[in-house]
């Protein structure tokens, strides 16, 4: 038994997905366990693309089971209209697809009210997808929150919604002067969005608890990535959940003693989408070269991605957050034409040099990378399927990487395709 956990070790779009897929081959169940329809996780399968927002990558393997936990929180409209596209691409989902009674839903009036509240920010805005997502988490945290379960009581809804909309119409008509919702359509609609989940709604807890017992490997998929988490990332640019390894057991109710690894997936440089410091960003026709040869653009938005040099002091506090047993290293083959690469190998903060990520926002802001340069290797690398096919000057940029952050390397990826990756041999 082999239960991993895999994680974004940046600001997310690191290329979980074509991981998560890869590795879906040698597990039973995948599970997502936090963040919601903000996050968008590609995999590209002989050409045809796929894009997920709340169901794992791992469905594309027939056979394998998936698993949304408590820790997500759930449109019904995206979770179903996900399920419609991926049959309509010829993909059988049936009996394969588990969601948490636990999970919280994301209402009408959460999307309006994160859209508002953005729009109210101003020049401050944090850059969220306006996917209600934060609302969600906050009525959860808040014990207002709808969930899974709540979708097939008619009572139980009716309560909720109603008690609700006494504060959220009050919120959207009073401060931001738009109309309010009506409580008799939100609960007729949210009780047909019911009987539509209800042949996937379980206690996914114990459906995985049985599932290790039994000896099965357990794949963890992570949303986002390390640095936008709630608690230890770039706050208040963050997330509204906890990105890192620890949730993915609060997410999904399983204990810790079930995980044997976790994979940190970082790109081969470093890339954010939104606004919040970024130390090694690269604002000039560098920066643009990666957006333009990575086709760094958000899955889920189309806004294009901040681009910027690999940075080693952001990448050993991720490993420090999460504990990672290796590192899966992607998109080296963006790197293939340029010349010259840098690593950001420490910080200078008012004339001192620091080597930690630093946790306030404005020192964080105020750093400026130190670097060290490394010669490109100036050919493609999208055909290498073993470590020593790639170029020296590549195999010697990646044995850096993995020197500076202190975590072996268990794969690398040199293209969208799934047999376009390089497995490490002791992994």
């Amino acid at each position: 038994m082999a239960n991993r956990i895999i994680i974004g070790a940046q600001w997310g779009d690191e290329g979980k997905a074509k991981i998560v897929d890869y590795l879906t081959e040698h597990s039973d169940i995948v599970v997502r366990f936090q963040g919601g329809a903000n996050a968008g996780h590609t995999v590209i399968v002989k050409g045809t693309k796929f894009i997920f927002h709340l169901i794992p990558a791992g469905i594309m393997h027939p056979g394998k089971e998936c698993v949304i936990g408590n820790g997500v929180v759930l449109d019904p409209a995206q979770f179903l209209k996900e399920l419609k596209e991926i049959s309509d691409k010829g993909l059988d989902y049936a009996g394969r697809v588990f969601l948490s009674d636990r999970a919280t839903i994301v209402m009408p009036y959460h999307i309006a009210l994160d859209q508002l509240r953005e729009k109210m920010r101003g020049n401050s805005k944090i850059g969220t997808t306006g996917r209600g997502i934060g609302p969600a988490y906050m009525d959860k945290v808040g014990r207002w929150g709808i969930r899974v379960g709540d979708l097939l009581s008619v009572h139980a809804l009716s309560e909720k919604v109603t008690m609700n909309l006494e504060e959220k119409n009050a919120l959207i008509t009073k401060v931001f002067g738009e109309k309010p919702f009506n409580a008799e359509k939100l609960i007729a609609d949210y009780l047909a969005f019911g009987e539509q989940l209800k042949p996937y709604i379980t206690d996914t807890s114990v459906f995985l608890a049985k599932a290790a017992q039994n000896g099965k490997n357990l794949l963890f998929e992570g949303a986002q990535g390390t640095m936008l988490d709630v608690d230890h990332g770039t706050y208040p640019f963050v997330t509204s959940s906890n990105t890192i390894a620890g949730s993915a057991c609060c997410g999904s109710g399983i204990g810790p003693t079930h995980i044997h690894s976790v994979i940190g997936i970082t790109k081969a440089y470093t890339t954010r989408v939104g606004n919040g410091p970024f130390p090694t960003e690269l604002t000039d026709e560098m920066g643009e070269r990666i957006r333009n040869v990575g086709g760094e653009y958000g899955a889920t938005t189309g806004r294009p991605r901040r681009c910027g040099w690999f940075d080693a002091v952001q990448m050993k506090k991720a490993h420090q957050l999460n504990g990672f047993t290796s590192l899966a290293i992607t998109k080296l083959d963006v790197l293939d034409s340029f010349p010259k690469m840098r690593i950001c190998t420490s910080y200078t903060l008012n004339g001192e040099t620091i080597d930690t990520f630093p946790g306030n926002i404005d020192e964080c802001a105020a750093v400026t990378p130190v670097y060290e340069e490394m010669d490109g290797w100036n050919c493609s690398t999208s055909a290498a399927r073993e470590f020593s096919d790639l170029p020296e000057k590549a195999q010697r940029y990646l044995e850096r990487l993995s020197q500076l952050v202190g975590v072996p390397m268990s794969l690398v990826s040199v293209g969208p395709e799934r047999d376009q990756t390089i497995v490490n041999s002791d992994f």
